[in-house]
């Protein structure tokens, strides 16, 4: 059986109720308990279900979402959702696992559910968690991410992107998040078709289209490159 992780979605407004439940109906691995328009029914909740992950607005009347994160003795992970910057410090005090500032995209909303993730335990289904993996072939890389096999050829990645413990594989066709390390990818991708240019991203030499003082251009792309590995960008390009 595939793990299910319980979530809820806690927001006053239609719209981000609406954009947060497309998004959790995305992910096979999590299923949605309830919908809450503020911290009251929100509070109900948990009292009755087994949630593992809050998907929660800070502003809302009568009580915020800060206020209600400080209420609960035995919390979820916490993932806040808000379209106001200035709270961050205030939510990582409460240790948190994300703070997602709207407008956020689909794969800034799986990087943040990755990370809640590791910090619970599914009560929604019974089996082992499995940690994401790459494994690699002559002509393309294997990522097991979000439950789900990703084939990706060489010829069709343009560049790996780091965001801390996560990477994000931009490919022609789409991209792809997983809990991986940059460092690792570095030394199992081939050196002849990949290229480390900055502390958080690898890009393919195929796709590079120029270099300038601080950026390449991958397919379009701006990738900055670093100043440590910018003599060897060039010595190989060379």
């Amino acid at each position: 059986m595939k793990e299910k992780y319980n979530v809820i979605i806690v927001d006053d407004e239609y719209l981000a109720q609406k954009l947060l439940q497309d998004y959790v109906s995305k992910v096979d691995s999590l299923q949605l308990v309830a919908t809450c328009s503020n911290a009251f029914e929100a509070m109900e909740v948990l009292k009755n279900n087994a949630v593992d992950i809050m998907l929660l607005d800070i502003q809302m009347p009568d009580l915020t979402g800060l206020e209600l994160v400080k209420s609960l003795e035995n919390k979820p992970a916490v993932i806040f959702t808000t379209a106001y910057s200035e709270y961050a410090v205030d939510a990582f005090n409460l240790a948190v696992s994300d703070y997602l500032l709207k407008p956020f995209d689909f794969p800034r909303f799986i990087q943040a559910i990755n990370k809640a993730i590791g910090n619970v335990k599914p009560h929604g289904g019974n089996a082992e968690k499995t940690a994401d993996t790459v494994s690699k072939s002559n002509d393309f890389i294997t990522v097991k991410a979000d439950y789900k096999l990703y084939k990706i050829n060489y010829d069709d990645l343009l560049f790996i992107e780091g965001q801390h413990e996560y990477v994000t594989f931009h490919t022609t066709q789409r991209r792809i998040t997983a809990l991986f390390a940059l460092k690792d990818l570095e030394d199992l991708l081939p050196k002849d078709r990949f290229v480390r240019v900055h502390k958080s991203y690898i890009v393919s030499f195929k796709h590079i289209q120029d270099l300038d003082k601080s950026d390449v251009t991958v397919a379009g792309n701006k990738v900055p490159v670093g100043a440590s590995y910018r003599d060897e960008l060039l010595s190989r390009l060379q």
